[in-house]
């Protein structure tokens, strides 16, 4: 008789409950560290439990890749048709930053989706994207850019952990994504021949030829799944090889967060030199910043999307100097725009970076001069520069 007052308080919301940890927990620490063990825990119930929902731990990740973007489409079709393009990003706006725990798994996880989830989860973006871009439309060719910029910006609010207070965050992430949807692309136009990034060095020794060949397929593939073998592989090297120059794998991937860690230090360093005011520091530094993106595409991605799955005592050093790397535009920010206090300057900061990334992955990271403009100009509105 026991199973009468358990089954009677039982929520009829516990699928949702269930992905709405499940989101949490993929987003902080990645889908291959996260465990079903951790996920039923944030539930309150039993692994068990959570397996009469869920068959596996890929069937709840895909569950809960759907579910966001479901819920951001949602918004759309909630919207009238003829809404102008002010209520439309403010309706995914409060959408995103309701959900802002459970939504960082977007950016970095969905490469764990088989194909046909992916190409599911591409089509239902491509619809949010397609009606932004219909509403963004001024000049032939740069509507989807801008479109994408914008998402980028509302999308930003996932990928760090800023408090504000949850109003304030939508007034100020439709204010900047409004700002960008409205940035005349050839604004910066010349920025890119201005920026002289430091070289990522040459792989002369065969631990560097290791961590050269690591980062691609890091990048492509995802740090869980690749093998040292596949890295020995690479290099032309016995598998065993690897551990003449690297105690384990992980040990590849701190080297690779450190050197994205030096090279964006460096960048910061030179464009603060050649600055004559806060605004131009803060437009050198976005600049330099793009450059680097498009440059060390493979390099970045992989020290953006894998620093969570490291463990703590090699995670901290990096974190660490990630928050100086975020000062630095914090300081120069408000320097630029005394108006606002550190935590706006912080949250737009990301939202800049947002805007990298999403139009980055528009431009398929097409590394180019015009690009590199363009993707600057756009991250300038962003901020409102």
């Amino acid at each position: 008789m026991s199973a009468g007052p358990t089954a009677a308080t039982r929520p009829h919301n516990r699928k949702q409950l269930i992905v709405e940890a499940a989101g949490q927990v993929f987003s902080e620490r990645g889908y291959h560290a996260a465990s079903m063990e951790e996920i039923a825990a944030g539930v309150g119930i039993s692994a068990a439990a959570l397996y009469r929902h869920f068959p596996n731990k890929y069937a709840l990740f895909a569950e809960c890749a759907n579910v966001m973007v479901d819920r951001l489409v949602a918004a759309l079709d909630e919207s009238p048709a003829e809404a102008p393009l002010k209520d439309v990003l403010a309706a995914l706006t409060r959408v995103t930053v309701a959900h802002r725990a459970a939504g960082g798994l977007y950016r970095w996880e969905a490469r764990y989706l088989d194909r046909d989830d992916r190409r599911q989860l591409r089509a239902k973006f491509g619809h949010v994207v397609g009606r932004v871009t219909d509403l963004v439309g001024h000049s032939p060719g740069s509507d989807h850019l801008r479109a994408a910029a914008a998402l980028g910006v509302i999308g930003s609010i996932t990928m760090h952990h800023t408090s504000i207070a949850q109003r304030r965050i939508e007034d100020l992430l439709l204010a900047s994504a409004l700002r960008v949807s409205g940035t005349d692309p050839a604004a910066a136009a010349g920025t890119a021949g201005l920026v002289e990034l430091p070289a990522q060095p040459v792989p002369r020794t065969r631990r560097a030829e290791i961590l050269a060949a690591a980062v691609p397929l890091f990048a492509r593939d995802g740090f869980a799944t690749v093998t040292n073998g596949q890295i020995a592989q690479a290099v032309g090297l016995a598998p065993s090889a690897i551990y003449r120059h690297y105690p384990g794998k992980v040990d590849i991937l701190v080297a690779a967060c450190l050197q994205a860690a030096g090279l964006l230090s460096q960048a910061v360093d030179r464009s603060l030199r050649q600055a004559a005011d806060p605004r131009q520091a803060v437009v050198a530094m976005t600049a330099a910043y793009v450059a680097y993106s498009f440059e060390h595409n493979a390099l970045n991605s992989v020290a953006e999307a894998e620093i969570r799955g490291l463990p703590a005592d090699l995670r901290r050093p990096l974190i660490l100097a990630q928050r100086e790397y975020i000062a630095v535009w914090e300081q120069q920010l408000r320097a630029a725009r005394p108006e606002m206090d550190p935590r706006q300057a912080r949250l737009l900061v990301h939202a800049g970076f947002g805007v990298v990334v999403e139009t980055g992955r528009a431009l398929r990271w097409q590394d180019t001069p015009g690009n590199r403009d363009t993707v600057t100009a756009l991250v300038a509105g962003a901020l409102t520069l």
